[in-house]
């Protein structure tokens, strides 16, 4: 039978220690204390003002805290979710720290005023009990978005791709792309909303407007930009113009494009909420404007939010496709 040195089982204990205590994540462990402490300052100190919702509060922090503790601990059983935990650990500490002060400045001292400054319970509450409104609203404007994006990232770039090839044709739009483009989308809302039937199809054509003329400009650059050698070499192989345009200026152009997307989903965001609070029944923007008329703030401030999350997942979903489709770029550009 054979035997094992001692020596060398104490050897690999401690190795196994050393692992297992470099895989504990102390930035975690310090986010898990951070919002289990929030937890308590919510639970146990009282409200000026008795408010629903702050017990639910409460458990959401404390469930924060112990997904945390858990990751913390853990190591990487929890895959992908850990490396993503781990990395947003500081950003887990600061949002419980945020969350902390807030609370204490409103709910429990009331150093901000209600109702102009809301606290996180009363926001919860609007998710709670006003969810089926705001949701039917994200909906709406989601959908409006994505027409207007649509069809004004559609028409920027044929109109980028036409003026960047051709230059007749860039004799003459680009004179109407300085007299047009640098005017603010909203500052055409009396027109739209004469020449469109409905204020919809009105809105859909301002957001339209706003995304084009960034996603046209930054096209133009690109298929203007392209090294004229590509052409040469492809000339040179029997190509002919369609196999330029749609082989080698488009591909060439598309990182151009994609800032001119990303630009244009900016301004399209912006018009957006203008847009609705002008003859729409239902979005984010007129939900802005019912809750300012009855001096609902945490209504306002939880649309806020909503926005705020809706437009920073548009710009991840961006990104995405971005990458996806210019992964040719790693290696030779930094991502």
């Amino acid at each position: 039978m054979s035997t094992i040195d001692p020596t060398v089982a104490e050897a690999g204990d401690a190795a196994a220690t050393t692992n297992y205590g470099r895989n504990i994540s102390p930035v975690l462990l310090a986010a898990a204390l951070a919002w289990a402490a929030t937890a308590g300052l919510i639970e146990y100190w009282a409200e000026i003002i008795p408010q629903p919702y702050g017990r639910e509060l409460a458990a959401i922090c404390l469930g924060i805290a112990v997904i945390a503790a858990l990751t913390a601990l853990s190591g990487t059983v929890f895959g992908r979710i850990a490396s993503i935990l781990r990395y947003y650990g500081p950003w887990l500490i600061v949002a419980a720290v945020i969350l902390a002060v807030w609370e204490v400045l409103t709910a429990k001292t009331g150093i901000l005023p209600v109702p102009f400054f809301s606290s996180p319970q009363s926001m919860l509450e609007v998710f709670f009990d006003d969810w089926e409104r705001l949701g039917t609203s994200v909906a709406y404007s989601v959908l409006l978005l994505a027409k207007g994006y649509f069809f004004g990232a559609l028409a920027g770039f044929v109109t980028g791709v036409t003026i960047g090839w051709s230059r007749t044709a860039s004799y003459w739009v680009h004179p109407l792309l300085r007299l047009i483009g640098p005017l603010p989308a909203t500052a055409w809302l009396p027109l739209a909303f004469f020449i469109f039937p409905t204020s919809g199809s009105a809105s859909v054509f301002l957001i339209a407007l706003a995304t084009a003329f960034p996603v046209t400009i930054l096209t133009w650059s690109g298929i203007a930009s392209v090294n004229r050698d590509y052409y040469d070499i492809a000339r040179t192989l029997g190509a002919k113009s369609s196999f330029l345009i749609l082989k080698v200026a488009i591909p060439a152009a598309l990182p151009h494009v994609f800032v001119g997307l990303f630009m244009g989903l900016g301004t399209s965001f912006a018009v957006l909420v203008v847009a609705e609070m002008l003859g729409v029944k239902a979005g984010l923007g007129w939900y802005l404007q019912w809750a300012q008329g009855w001096a609902a703030y945490n209504n306002m401030y939880a649309a806020l939010l909503v926005m705020a999350l809706m437009c920073s997942t548009l710009i991840t979903a961006l990104f995405r496709i971005r990458d996806w489709t210019l992964s040719w770029q790693k290696g030779l550009v930094r991502w």
